[in-house]
């Protein structure tokens, strides 16, 4: 996949992520309701929306970092050892800064 291509799959998730974390922003932003119970539903509701924002902002911001990368020149490169990242690694996870022999020494 050229790096044109691989862009444009980040950019589309990008795209992807900020226009879901806008409607989980807006749901969390919806007055709760009256009821007690109703509102502990809500509020358990809103923890797990809480949670998937959190893991999409992050994701965000690992696209954001792999796109800086595309700009700089460094894409495809391993952030710790300098190696290539293997074309399959990238396919599976576009935003990877790390290659599989680094990404299994950090995890």
């Amino acid at each position: 996949m050229d790096l044109s291509t691989r862009k444009q799959a980040l950019e589309a998730r990008r795209a992807e992520l900020t226009g879901h974390l806008s409607e989980v922003e807006h749901t969390l932003d919806a007055p709760m309701p009256q009821d007690w119970e109703d509102r502990a539903s809500e509020r358990q509701g809103d923890e797990v929306l809480e949670s998937l924002g959190n893991a999409e902002l992050d994701e965000l911001r690992r696209i954001d970092a792999a796109l800086d990368r595309i700009k700089a020149g460094t894409y495809g490169l391993c952030a710790a050892c300098g190696e290539r990242i293997s074309e399959a690694r990238l396919d599976l996870l576009p935003a990877a800064p790390l290659c599989k022999t680094c990404a299994a020494a950090a995890g």
